[in-house]
């Protein structure tokens, strides 16, 4: 079974920032990579970044790069989702889930999404 619960949504202004947790558990945790993903309204759900359990490698969505920042916490299992300069097009509910690769895209790895967390940046 994959539990994951997301936090830390919220509503922030164009230039804020704010944190994002995601706690894993179950199959979860077996997964390589940890990702985070996020759905705009009329939109698709989209890879943000992912970050391995072991090595700590991370990879970002080019529209995040140098903005958001993705880190773990083995000992607690959860993974965290720092979003500085934010824009509104940040704006999205944003998923965790295990992450894998086709090697020209990062996708869920599970069926079994969590309920995401609100985002939304103001102008």
């Amino acid at each position: 079974q994959v539990q994951l619960v997301e936090s830390g949504g919220g509503l922030v202004q164009a230039g804020g920032s704010l944190r994002l947790s995601c706690a894993a558990s179950g199959r979860a945790l077996s997964s390589r990579y940890m990702g985070w993903f996020r759905q705009a309204p009329g939109k698709d759900r989209e890879f943000v970044a992912t970050i391995s359990w072991n090595w700590a490698i991370t990879y970002y969505a080019d529209s995040v790069k140098g903005r958001f920042t993705i880190s773990r916490d083995n000992a607690k299992n959860t993974v965290y989702l720092q979003m500085n300069s934010l824009k509104p097009e940040d704006t999205a509910v944003y998923y965790c889930n295990g992450a894998d690769t086709t090697g020209n895209k990062w996708y869920g790895l599970y069926d079994s999404w969590g309920q995401g967390t609100q985002v939304t940046v103001s102008s």
